[in-house]
């Protein structure tokens, strides 16, 4: 393990996140309607942080939920109404564990993919696919590599070990026997700010001469188990 992983913790401020009209408009948008999810669905959410995203699913109707995390120091900050659906373990040892369960249908990964080199990248997908419904979809979020945006995010954390685009995610998915059947933009600011920045990519596509296909800081990809 990274001997930054050691003290991960010391350099964030977790507090128990609050669920809001907002925030599940948010969700709605940009992860509800691109998964395909309903409410009848198995759901695993793989580095869950602090539960903000957990607790959505949750509010949306989704029961039969699994969140695992490295950070065993977040158990008491998750969220109590999903706080049972939360076990602190290494996804290797999850997967392994995990093995003579039912499948799952979404899988979820928010900042977590970039965190390993792309070959182990691949190993996680293959691992995770075993545990896919035929027709499930493994959904991730991480910096956007083709953005100057994306540095930062990329950047911003000493555990990052490979960097993504959408053209490489495909290829990664390729190379697991997925289908990357989408790939959208994290959007973040007010709707204000949002139209500004539409704005100003418009304008950048017309001047530069190799514009990103995903313009924003972050990008969602959703890979699909075939049916």
């Amino acid at each position: 393990m990274s001997v930054f992983y050691e003290t991960y913790g010391l350099s964030k401020s977790y507090t128990t996140p609050v669920l809001t009209k907002k925030h599940i408009r948010r969700f709605d948008a940009e992860v509800w309607s691109p998964a395909g999810l309903d409410s009848g669905m198995r759901c695993l959410e793989i580095g869950c942080g602090t539960g903000h995203f957990l607790s959505y699913l949750h509010a949306k109707g989704v029961s039969d939920l699994k969140a695992i995390d490295l950070d065993s120091s977040l158990a008491p900050v998750i969220p109590a109404d999903v706080r049972g659906a939360f076990e602190a373990m290494d996804v290797w040892t999850f997967i392994e564990k995990d093995s003579d369960q039912k499948a799952y249908d979404r899988i979820f990964m928010f900042d977590v993919f970039e965190h390993f080199v792309p070959e182990d990248g691949l190993k996680l997908l293959n691992g995770l696919t075993a545990r896919l419904n035929p027709g499930g979809a493994i959904i991730l979020k991480m910096p956007n590599a083709s953005s100057p945006w994306g540095l930062q995010f990329q950047h911003g954390d000493l555990t990052h070990l490979a960097q993504y685009t959408p053209g490489s995610i495909r290829q990664m998915a390729v190379a697991a026997d997925l289908t990357c059947s989408a790939c959208w933009p994290h959007l973040l600011g007010s709707r204000s700010r949002q139209r500004l920045d539409r704005l100003l990519q418009g304008v950048l596509n017309r001047v530069v001469a190799t514009p990103p296909e995903i313009w924003e800081g972050n990008f969602y990809a959703r890979l699909d188990k075939p049916a």
